[in-house]
């Protein structure tokens, strides 16, 4: 099976004290490693952690956060959102209003805008997501509450099996996306890529500096309401 090295995506946290916990080594896992080991690298943090949600972080009144949650220094968390089941929001990052983040991590000063919903995903330093942005964590199957399909992803040299039903995607460091996306199960996207607004992906790995875009925007027909309006004069 090809690697897919944590290190080769996304960057560890390295402000104050969540740099001394399992997410200050991110870089040196194996994807399929780090998902297997998650739940219990989690739980290692929050017990060495003094304070499991930095006193400068600034949580709206309107907003839910989990008991196992940690959030660190300078942390934005905006109106109607709601972060739960182990996720981690790193120094400086953003979580706009009305989002939902489920066993996430989300790196220093990455920014979450508007109606984003993700899951069992890793999100790089520095990555802006747009409005309207869904990651989708587990693959269609006969019973949506007891999901059994492994998610896998297509790379160049075959298969990458995540070794997991629930895994989004890994959004590697300074990737940008527009609005109206659509991401997951078993995505992975290298640094500084930009998605444009309304793409579809699952099941891929793409390369450093990629741009995507969706078919029917380029397709997209303009016509003039000028003329149409002449046509029924």
């Amino acid at each position: 099976m090809p690697s897919l090295h944590l290190g080769d995506f996304i960057s560890s946290a390295t402000c104050g004290s969540l740099s001394g916990t399992p997410y200050g080594a991110l870089e040196q896992y194996e994807l399929v490693d780090f998902l297997a080991a998650w739940t219990e690298l989690h739980r290692e943090a929050l017990a060495v952690l003094p304070e499991r949600i930095h006193p400068t972080a600034f949580i709206h009144p309107s907003a839910i956060v989990g008991d196992d949650v940690i959030v660190g220094a300078n942390v934005r968390i905006h109106e109607f959102s709601t972060v739960r089941k182990g996720a981690v929001l790193c120094a400086g990052a953003s979580v706009g209003f009305n989002c939902e983040v489920t066993k996430s991590y989300v790196g220093e000063n990455a920014v979450l805008g508007h109606r984003i919903g993700i899951n069992h995903t890793l999100i790089g330093t520095d990555a802006h997501l747009s409005a309207g942005v869904s990651i989708a964590a587990i693959a269609m199957s006969d019973d949506m509450r007891n999901p059994d399909r492994e998610v896998i992803m297509r790379r160049p040299g075959g298969i990458y099996r995540c070794g997991t039903a629930q895994f989004g995607a890994l959004i590697g460091d300074r990737v940008q996306t527009g609005s109206g996306i659509g991401l997951g199960p078993g995505v992975a996207i290298g640094r500084d890529s930009q998605i444009l607004s309304g793409v579809t992906l699952a099941a891929r790995v793409l390369a450093h500096h990629s741009v995507v875009s969706a078919p029917h925007t380029a397709d997209a027909h303009v016509r003039s309401r000028s003329r149409l309006g002449q046509r029924r004069s």
